[in-house]
């Protein structure tokens, strides 16, 4: 059983139990929450059905497990011929999630 959800503007393919790191959400620690499937959902994987956007009655819960910092990220910039050049990074606020149901119509 898997579904298409929409978190932040991203869309992921979920199934039950799957851990998956997100752009911060503002919950905390053990909150639980639920999404609407987007666009896809699918039971056994041969019958699935197709959202317009969403699919009725159909809806992912999710257990936040822990928020953390990714890894950094380098960015170089310089201007060739005139000695310029900057070299700054950043780590981004991340939020682990586990796929806790999957719930159909």
């Amino acid at each position: 059983m898997y579904a298409v959800v929409e978190l932040q503007g991203h869309q992921y393919i979920v199934s039950q139990g799957l851990d998956l790191v997100v752009d911060k959400l503002d919950f905390e620690v053990g909150k639980n929450f639920d999404v609407r499937v987007l666009a896809l959902f699918s039971e056994d994987g041969k019958q699935t059905t197709l959202g317009a956007p969403f699919v009725d009655g159909a809806s992912v819960g999710f257990e936040v497990k822990a928020h953390q910092r990714g890894e950094k990220i380098r960015v170089l910039k310089f201007k060739r011929k005139n000695r310029y050049e900057r070299n700054f990074g950043h780590r981004s606020y991340q939020t682990v999630l586990t796929v806790t149901t999957v719930n159909g119509k």
